[in-house]
């Protein structure tokens, strides 16, 4: 019975809650019928262009940056072994140039090293090398030019899991002995800091102590004096500056974006020649080429407009920036080389990236040393008329009008109050290590001519500026052509000019026996094609100079120059007729 009770009692139950839920549920839906959904619009941002996104660098990386500190650092150099290549003595490192490894055909030589970071006192706990007492690093040679030079820069690798300095493996200390101030390649990459447009470097002065073991007869520190540490570009930075190191990342050696199809080849080519490759562009990232070929085809097919080139390829901002500061800074040597080109992946867009500055604001220091340079067609945007990508660009009215627009703002930004602080402290750090010991051997300038040119360079922005307005009213630079032995005559011929009014150009040629053309045996003025024909001379050394004139008398030289003690004589090619009427170049000629 009770059992009964209990199966009524929960069917009754269950009745009950059946007909509560029915109605229950239908009250609720009457009720949210009364309710009404409201939702805030908001507006979202149009999702970039992952090929429009601009350059920029991590401000953070700077926060604590002191722009005059010196670190020192301690290098002890011994003796490694000969599969690190590392079994040399450090007189041997300190021999050999660029030149000489190349032409005895075999790789910079490298000695075992312990780098210790410190104080004037001595290393310090906590910093790279501390208590160490067996090698940590391998040093060699830097540098291309400056390889030759007395004072070396040295490139020193920390090995892996042997600590950083500052998140870096690779210290690049440069003593740039060829330029007397000692702190321009430091200021450029201090300036490029407030140039949101551009992505820089970090730097730092470094005081050099080295206690050299390869030869067992050094038992102290050598006073190597003052360097500049430059980061090294390469995948660590590129992360470490919140870029993509999986990217494409090229340090351009000498290069002028020519397609070059029997170089600038895939990895899988048959005919791929990875050393020929990196004499033009040395690969620092990815190694699959493909985007970098796709990139040059565009840029040398010139059925495609040069704004589509730069909307798929480039980002034009960072092209009209890094060039503006070039300009302004009178950085010439950047035609070609002294630049990284970037890519990130999955983008198929292109970054210029600055790269060795010791040669921004020289004009000045050149003219008091007698030195011929960063003249003629050096100046403005004549500068890059020979390099085909940034031509292209220039002959776009668009592109000048945004590179004019950046030239204004670098200009007002480089004024000559921020420069002459910048100077003022930097000489500062500098001059007590210039004028002692060791680095006073080899100081290309007095300190009366120290404080001459130091006083000169914030004013160099203006004259370049002048340099730059009259470059785009000159015809442009061109290059002269082998001559050659015809019908029992010489022809001498060479490329057209352009000139951006379009207005007419003709040409003067000359011949002589010597490049200062004081002997000079044939002129003709007025010429309007590219050539002209005389007399075949007697066998010996000859000079051809070629200047363009447009209508309104502007003139500009050729590309070609002679190289002598005293500098470049610019517009000319030297050549040789030969006792049998054959023409050969100069093989030293540098064009």
């Amino acid at each position: 019975m009770k059992r009964n009770r209990l199966i009524s009692a929960v069917c009754v139950l269950s009745l009950a809650l059946s007909l509560c839920a029915g109605g229950c549920s239908e009250k609720k839906e009457e009720a949210a019928s009364d309710i009404k959904t409201e939702t805030q619009t908001v507006k979202k941002a149009e999702k970039e262009d992952i090929n429009s996104v601009h350059l920029r660098d991590k401000d953070t990386l700077y926060a604590d940056d002191d722009e005059t500190s010196v670190v020192t650092m301690y290098l002890t150099v011994s003796r490694g072994n000969a599969s690190e290549n590392t079994d040399h003595s450090w007189s041997e490192i300190n021999s050999y140039s660029v030149e000489d490894y190349e032409n005895m055909g075999v790789d910079r030589y490298q000695v075992a090293g312990l780098l210790q970071v410190g104080d004037e006192n001595g290393p310090t706990s906590g910093n790279v090398g501390y208590a160490e007492e067996v090698p940590n690093a391998t040093v060699q040679i830097r540098g291309q030019t400056s390889s030759s030079n007395a004072q070396k820069n040295y490139k020193i690798e920390l090995k892996k899991n042997k600590g950083t300095w500052r998140g870096q493996r690779v210290i690049n200390l440069n003593k740039h002995q060829g330029e007397g101030m000692r702190f321009r390649n430091k200021m450029a990459y201090d300036l490029i800091k407030g140039i949101p447009q551009m992505m820089g470097l970090r730097t730092q002065f470094v005081h050099l102590y080295v206690k050299d073991n390869t030869d067992g007869s050094s038992d102290a520190f050598q006073d190597y004096g003052l360097y500049t540490q430059v980061e090294q570009l390469n995948k660590t930075a590129l992360k470490t500056h919140g870029l993509d190191s999986k990217g494409q990342l090229y340090k351009v050696n000498s290069f002028e974006f020519y397609r070059e199809e029997d170089v600038i080849k895939t990895t899988d080519d048959p005919g791929y020649n990875q050393e020929a490759f990196e004499e033009r562009l040395e690969i620092k990232g990815d190694s699959d080429h493909t985007k970098l070929i796709h990139m040059l085809d565009a840029v040398n097919d010139y059925s495609i407009p040069i704004n589509q080139v730069l909307e798929q390829y480039f980002d034009e901002e960072n092209i009209v920036y890094w060039m503006a500061f070039q300009i302004l800074t009178g950085n010439v040597d950047t035609q070609n080389r002294n630049m990284y080109l970037y890519s990130p992946q999955n983008s198929d867009t292109w970054y210029f990236i600055d790269w060795d500055n010791d040669g921004f604001f020289m004009r000045s220091e050149y003219g008091l040393r007698g030195w011929s340079d960063q003249g003629s067609w050096e100046c403005g945007i004549s500068n890059y008329w020979g390099n085909v990508l940034f031509q292209r660009c220039l002959k776009s009215d668009s592109f000048r009008k945004e590179l004019d627009k950046a030239i204004i703002e670098m200009k007002d930004y480089l004024s000559e109050e921020r420069l002459s602080t910048m100077i003022s402290q930097y000489e500062n750090v500098v001059r007590p290590y210039l004028y002692s010991m060791p680095d006073q051997m080899n100081a290309p300038l007095t300190q009366s001519q120290y404080d001459t040119v130091a006083a000169g360079i914030p004013e160099e922005v203006e004259k370049n500026y002048e340099l730059y307005l009259e470059s785009l009213e000159k015809p442009q630079p061109f290059y002269i052509g082998t001559p050659a032995i015809q019908d029992n005559a010489l022809n001498l011929n060479w490329d057209v000019s352009y000139d951006f009014d379009a207005e007419d150009i003709t040409y003067t040629v000359e011949l002589a026996t010597d490049y200062q053309f004081q002997n000079v045996i044939f002129r003709q003025e007025g010429v309007a094609v590219p050539e002209v024909q005389t007399s075949v001379p007697a066998a010996g050394q000859y000079f051809v100079r070629v200047r363009a004139t447009d209508s309104s008398g502007k003139t500009q030289d050729a590309f070609d120059y002679y190289a002598t003690d005293n500098g470049k004589n610019y517009g000319m090619k030297c050549f040789y007729v030969t006792a049998d009427q054959r023409i050969e170049e100069d093989i030293y000629e540098k064009n």
